[in-house]
């Protein structure tokens, strides 16, 4: 390990999915994490999530075997994080609630510290106006699960500035990721695709056109989708999916992203997917 990997001190925001997934890769990379949630009981259930994930992705050899571990921390208490040296916003992909946080973060990290949001939709050039260095922020979409999709987008915004640029970079490759920088835009590359084919999918479930099982089964077997789309909604969580489709549906108008009733009913029924134990299939 370099003696910059050793400095590296990173903040994770957000206790749910996505910042477990973006802890356990970090973790495993050798670099100290600091995961931070408003609830103490979200973080102790993350704590055990994410040595799961860390014992899931050392059996699948998926990461270095020659570094130690980095240590982790959570708190409740954003200021526990002021000598961050890079920050990664994971909170819900709800406009409101990312203003908040990235308002508050910026406010308490130093000038020059990464500030990186993985939003799922959110344009990079909005959320900009929120924090105090606009050309310190860059999107990066880590895929779930993070510590096993070595692949990432990367949204430059137009505020981003070359100095964001240049270490964004060094922090994913210090985390064994590979990136493609996209210009900005709702939903980016990947969501912008990706989320109205779940959209249309579920919908086709909710005509009766094919069940579930149907559905995912020929795109897997005839268009190569690697687990079919209404199981990528399962493990991408159906709550946060309706979110996302909002999000691209007031800022783009494109009817394909209005979430269908049958997602909107899933999530009024609490079946969100793998993290509740039902979505469009039953866990156990």
């Amino acid at each position: 390990m370099t003696d910059r990997q050793e400095q590296r001190r990173l903040a994770v925001i957000g206790g749910g999915v996505m910042g477990t997934n973006i802890a356990a890769l970090a973790l495993g990379h050798g670099m100290d994490v600091t995961l931070v949630d408003i609830d103490e009981r979200i973080l102790a259930t993350a704590r055990t999530t994410i040595r799961q994930k860390l014992k899931h992705a050392q059996l699948l050899d998926a990461l270095p075997v020659d570094r130690p571990r980095g240590t982790l921390a959570t708190t409740t208490v954003p200021a526990d994080i002021a000598d961050a040296t890079a920050v990664i916003e994971a909170v819900v992909e709800v406009t409101e609630v990312k203003r908040k946080v990235l308002t508050e973060v910026s406010g308490l990290v130093a000038p020059g510290t990464l500030l990186i949001s993985n939003t799922s939709c959110i344009p990079i050039d909005e959320m900009a106006g929120w924090v105090a260095r606009g050309d310190e922020l860059v999107g990066v979409h880590f895929m779930n699960p993070a510590y096993l999709i070595t692949m990432v987008e990367v949204i430059r915004g137009r505020a981003t500035g070359d100095a964001t640029m240049t270490a964004v970079t060094s922090l994913l490759a210090a985390l064994g990721r590979t990136a493609l920088v996209v210009d900005d835009a709702p939903g980016f590359v990947v969501n912008r695709l990706l989320h109205p084919l779940i959209n249309r999918a579920a919908m086709l479930v909710q005509e009766g056109v094919a069940s579930a099982e149907t559905v995912d089964g020929l795109l897997e077997g005839c268009l190569g989708h690697t687990t079919g789309p209404l199981r990528t909604a399962d493990l991408i969580g159906i709550d946060n999916l309706v979110d996302s489709l909002r999000v691209l549906h007031d800022r783009t108008g494109d009817p394909e992203c209005d979430p269908c009733e049958l997602m909107l009913q899933k999530v009024r029924d609490g079946h969100h997917g793998r993290k509740t134990g039902r979505g469009f299939y039953t866990y156990g």
